[in-house]
Order: structure tokens, then sequence, then C-alpha cells
């Protein structure tokens, strides 16, 4: 869902060094609707922009080609090479570097691949107005930090086929498979087929050993700064005065601690998460559209981290019931009759189960019913949590984003799913 760009102003980062653990890159503005503006997907539908990249990058794309690719591109000369800019966002800039029609690949070099350059997250700094230097010291470390992180996991995804492969990488940037392929629908995410193997995917992620901090600190970490945000901004428009009031008169500070008490009680395996799996950020692979499984791909890890695995699958289960897609205002639409029935949840569960816990298929159906009927408890409670986080997040892009989206109108939406889902759940 939430693309990510930086808009000049203080965006407050998901993640980062002050108990985030985490891998949100850049700051500022992220909102659904940026789906062009602000992408930074590694796939290989894109429309190449028509302006022609500077000599320097040129030159740097062609060494660095010439460098990490086998083959063909070992003797390609810089005027053969084919580098056509990809609309992504501010913390990355996206070309397609491309054999010509003329060579031929001498092995299984790609004949495409993805160069990715985040030099721009350095050149953020803070990403604030008026910063002090040593915060922009502070922010400088903890941006280097967030890229080193983030490659380190890219290259663990890429080496288990969990993500593109890893061609090359370097201090400014990294080259990536190019992958043929298309975003999913938000009405795809229902489809039986579909369903199973996004279960299977994120079963897979979820079984991950990384690197990273164990502790589970990204979801109240954030949420509660985020919270504090929300608790400083004033508006001026009357009719923006009064969405946010709205929001204001649901106690949020008594909210949330009452959310928190009752998933801390709430017993949800820690395990590596994506912290995003909506239709955005799953690619139907080309060529593959028919095939009955290993047609996905898991794409966007910027919010990964070690986090509860209910969380994970809440947060998708409510993606179920939002489309970005929409054209007029507020440019989105929110159904809260496509949250998953409990049999669509517990077909998800089936497949998240047999790949994620061995043994599975061999326990008796009692046992497996057992296992699913908690399981049901753990992920619908944690939906609560999907939608108070984005309702938070949505509040502080209402006043500091510059895309046009009702910010608001979305924040006003996930707290009335949140409290439908307190009223269903009877907590």
């Amino acid at each position: 869902m939430k693309t990510k760009f930086c808009n000049g102003e203080a965006e407050p980062a998901p993640l980062g060094g002050g108990g985030g653990g985490g891998l949100l890159l850049g700051c500022g503005a992220v909102g659904p609707p940026a789906a062009e503006a602000g992408r930074e997907l590694a796939e290989g539908n894109e429309e190449p922009l028509p302006q022609q990249p500077d000599p320097r990058t040129r030159r740097r794309a062609f060494l660095w080609c010439k460098e990490f690719l086998p083959g063909a591109w070992r003797g390609l000369r810089e005027d053969q090479l084919r580098l056509a800019p990809i609309r992504g966002g501010l913390s990355n800039v996206l070309f397609q570097c491309s054999l010509p029609d003329a060579v031929e690949t001498t092995a299984d070099e790609p004949r495409t691949v993805l160069l990715r350059l985040y030099g721009a997250i350095l050149q953020m700094r803070s990403c604030s107005k008026g910063g002090s230097g040593q915060a922009q010291k502070e922010n400088d470390l903890t941006g280097a930090e967030a890229m080193v992180l983030e490659s380190v996991m890219f290259a663990i995804l890429a080496e288990r086929a969990l993500g593109p492969k890893l061609y090359g990488i370097f201090p400014q940037g990294r080259l990536e498979e190019f992958i043929p392929s298309r975003k999913l629908d938000t009405e795809e995410l229902s489809l039986p087929d579909i369903s199973a193997e996004i279960a299977e995917k994120m079963a897979r992620f979820h079984g991950m050993k990384m690197p990273f901090n164990k502790e589970p600190k990204w979801l109240f970490g954030t949420m509660e700064k985020y919270l504090n945000q929300v608790l400083k901004i004033k508006f001026t428009k009357e009719s923006r005065i009064r969405k946010l009031n709205k929001l204001l008169s649901y106690n949020l500070p008594q909210e949330i601690k009452s959310l928190r008490s009752m998933l801390e009680a709430t017993s949800s395996p820690v395990v590596f998460c994506h912290n995003d799996c909506q239709e955005g950020n799953i690619l139907l692979l080309e060529g593959r559209e028919d095939s009955e499984n290993q047609k996905l791909m898991l794409i966007d890890f910027e919010y990964s981290s070690y986090n509860y695995r209910g969380f994970d699958i809440g947060n998708h289960f409510c993606e179920w019931m939002y489309d970005y897609t929409y054209e007029k205002y507020p440019f989105f639409k929110a159904s809260f009759l496509k949250y998953p029935t409990k049999k669509q949840q517990l077909h998800f569960f089936s497949s998240y189960l047999t790949a994620f816990q061995n043994g599975f298929e061999n326990l008796s159906n009692q046992e497996k019913l057992k296992i699913e009927e908690e399981m049901l408890t753990e992920v619908n409670r944690f939906a609560l949590a999907s939608h108070f986080f984005w309702g938070l997040w949505s509040i502080i892009q209402a006043k500091i984003s510059s895309i046009e989206f009702g910010y608001l109108d979305y924040a006003l939406s996930r707290f009335d799913a949140y409290f439908d889902q307190k009223k269903k759940l009877k907590v």
C-alpha cells in the first residue's frame, strides 16, 4: 500500500534506530494513490520514461553492468547499452539496462536488468526543515544503516529465491533482476489459488532466520511515535478540523493502551514479517498466469522486521477491503464486506500452516482444527492493530503530504473498520 518517497517534510519514520527495528528507507509522505509518482517496485512491466539519462549516469551504469554482469555484457561497448529511466520514488532512482537486440547472449546471463541507485537517501539528510547539525548527522547515520540492513536483507532473500535475483551491489546502488510481471488487483487477493500461494509465500518469509534484532518493537514503538505526532497536529481548514476532532474524540491514547494490553495477552509467534503484504507488493509473473502455483513473488521489503505473525496476516486480510485505484475523491474505495470470511481465512491458514509448520499435514483433523481456531483469534485481533496503525499514519499524511488523496477520510475509514472489528470480536 504505502509507496515511499520524500516530500521535504518531517515524517515520523516507523523504523530506524530508536526502538523501531525495521527497514523503512528514506522519509516523507507515503500514500496509497501514489502508484505512479512514487512506486519503487522491481517490476518488469513499467513503462520507461522518454527522457534520456545524463552522460555521467550512463557512463556509471555501463561500467557497473560491465563489471558485475557476465557473458555478453563483458564485451559490450558503451554506445550499445540501452538505458531507460523507470518511474520510481525519490528515495530510489530506477533504470532499465538492456543488451541491444543485435547482441546475442553467450550463456544464461540476463538480457535486461534493473539498476537501482539509492544515493538520494543519503542526500535527503534529515528530510526536515531547520534540523540541527547533530540531528542531520544522526539521520545520515540512520539512512546509511538502513541501506546496509536493506541490502543485506535483499541479498539473503535473493539467495533463497524469495525476492528478485541480485546481480551486483556497490555503494551507490545495486543491479537486480528485471521481472516481467504485473501487480495484483485488490479483488484478486480473494481468489482461492492466489490466496493459497500468498499464504505459502508468507509462511516461507516467516520461516527465515535473519541477522536482525529479534525483539518485536516495531509495531507499538511506531504506533506510539505516530500517536505523539497526531496529538500535536493542527489544521486551519474547517472541514479538516471537523474530521480531526472526530478522530481525536475516540480517545486514542486510552484506545492504544487497551489494544496493547489485549494483544500482549494474545499468543502470536514473533517471526520475520513483511508488514505490508498487499496487492501492490505482490507480482504476478509473466508467463505463469495460468500455473497452479509459483506464479507470485513478494517485493518491497522496506517495512520488513521481526514482528508478531498475527499482524502480518491480519494486515493482509485488511487490505482485501481497500481499493486504491478509485479515480475520484477520496481516491480509495472501502468495502468492509470484502474482509475474508471464516471459510476464506481457514483456506489461507491451511496453506500457511502446511508450509510453516513441519508435520501439520500429518495431524488429525481435530488437532488441525484446534490450531486453526487459535489462529482465527490471533489474526483477527491483530487486524485491529493494522487499522489503528494505518489510521494514525494517515492522519499524519493529511498534514505533511502534497499528494491528492483523502487521507483524513482514509483515517476515518480505518478507525470505522477498527471499531467494527472490535464489535464483532466482542473485545
